[in-house]
């Protein structure tokens, strides 16, 4: 069986404005240095096979810091970059439902691209780390859509706000990926 463990990344500065970031290479704040930090402590005593980041700097911050600890392999794959959301990014909710009142960005990866670009990325790990247990740092948007996806759309925007740094459980068995469990957040404190 092969096993990902999705882990948001940690807090920016963007986040805690609210600006949707995309793109737009963010670092994490003191307060997603904590996050990636209480994720290691929680990750730490599981047996672990490779980290794999987005290109981004928030998500290779958070496998840096979490793989302190772990002394794992680190690769970096463009399949789990964040979505782009194009004019949108840098702007608040409040300013993108002003401007964009349908929420269609100018510019923005489309939504099948996306969905595509993550099965990719999937097929991909399942073909170079079959039977591993896999950390994979990434982004909402990404980890939203994986978990849409593989929940036939049970798991939504609508229904789910994933939590920076939270952690999300999924697996491959019997020819599919199935969710074990998804936004666990009992290892942030405040």
């Amino acid at each position: 069986m092969t096993n990902i463990c999705l882990i948001r990344h940690g807090e920016t500065d963007w986040n805690s404005l609210g600006k949707i970031q995309g793109r737009t290479d963010i670092s994490l704040n003191a307060n997603g240095i904590r996050q990636a930090e209480q994720c290691r402590d929680y990750l730490k005593e599981s047996k672990w096979d490779v980290i794999i980041t987005s290109p981004l700097k928030r998500a290779k911050e958070t496998a840096s810091i979490i793989n302190g600890a772990l002394n794992l392999p680190l690769v970096e794959m463009a399949e789990f970059i964040e979505r782009s959301f194009g004019d949108a990014e840098g702007k608040t909710k409040e300013e993108r439902q002003a401007l964009y009142p349908d929420m269609a960005y100018p510019n923005q990866e489309a939504y099948s691209e996306l969905e595509e670009r993550l099965k990719a990325g999937l097929a991909h790990i399942l073909q170079s780390y079959p039977q591993n247990n896999i950390l994979l740092v990434a982004h909402g948007a990404v980890i939203h859509t994986i978990l849409r996806i593989l929940s036939n759309e049970e798991i939504t925007l609508d229904n789910t706000y994933l939590t920076n740094a939270c952690i999300s459980n999924i697996h491959y068995t019997g020819l599919q990926w199935a969710i074990r469990d998804y936004n666990i957040v009992s290892h942030l404190q405040v």
